[in-house]
């Protein structure tokens, strides 16, 4: 798939993301966020505190789901982001990192929710 063609699947796919986010009772404070070379693709506030969200969008037939791609590089660069997000904003929320996945699969599209996916380590 072109880069055109990816960038906007993956826009698609964030759309769905923030809708599904909201429908659980999230409000979305940023989309794509960027701290110099980071970036977070959606930070929401819940209920439980503040959600930093990796979105992972693909085409059906996929080997690997969507969600595995979060890999701990990945993971280490938005545990970064979030820390750069939560020094200049102030807050004192509790902090979760959750993955969703957008799987479009001809006219079916479906959105998986993996909150607290995993817990970043600060040393």
């Amino acid at each position: 798939m072109e880069t055109r063609g990816k960038r906007e699947l993956g826009r698609l796919g964030e759309e769905m993301a923030c809708g599904f986010l909201e429908a659980e009772g999230h409000r979305i404070l940023e989309r794509n966020w960027r701290g110099s070379h980071l970036e977070v693709d959606i930070i929401s506030e819940a209920p439980d505190g503040l959600h930093f969200v990796e979105v992972k969008t693909r085409l059906a037939p996929e080997g690997t789901a969507p969600e595995e791609k979060v890999d701990g590089r990945k993971r280490q660069r938005i545990g970064a982001a979030a820390l750069k997000y939560l020094n200049g904003s102030g807050s004192d929320r509790e902090v979760f990192f959750d993955v969703v996945s957008v799987l479009f699969d001809g006219p079916r599209t479906e959105v998986k929710y993996f909150p607290q996916a995993w817990i970043p380590m600060y040393v």
